[in-house]
């Protein structure tokens, strides 16, 4: 991937970072966590591009207070990509982060049903 690609993704990912911070402060935590997984660059291999965004899926993240809330508002569409960050969250080991993604993991698991991990898991071309 060319340099000039990857400063585009982080730039977007910079704007993407100040409308969800907008939308925290708007106490509007599911629509930033759309926002965040929205555009989310998975195809990149590039590790500045994976965490600049995990940074961002993990602030909008953290913000879910209503777990039950989030999946009455949450699309479908982004029930898989939201997989695979959970299970980077846990991959982290820090405790606040790993106890929201625990919370979440099982109300997306009875949401989404088993099919959202085996293809969460299996897929290795779309990394984040």
């Amino acid at each position: 991937m060319e340099a000039d690609n990857i400063e585009a993704i982080i730039t977007r990912i910079e704007h993407k970072s100040r409308k969800i911070e907008s939308l925290l402060k708007q106490l509007k935590p599911v629509e930033a966590l759309k926002t965040a997984l929205e555009g989310s660059p998975p195809m990149t291999k590039d590790e500045r591009c994976k965490s600049a965004n995990w940074i961002v899926v993990h602030r909008a993240m953290m913000s879910i207070k209503d777990v039950d809330g989030l999946f009455s508002s949450l699309d479908p569409e982004y029930y898989d990509i939201l997989m695979k960050y959970l299970y980077r969250g846990l991959a982290t080991g820090d405790r606040p982060t790993c106890e929201q993604c625990l919370r979440i993991h099982e109300k997306l698991t009875e949401r989404a049903g088993l099919g959202c991990i085996l293809r969460s898991l299996s897929d290795t071309v779309n990394t984040v």
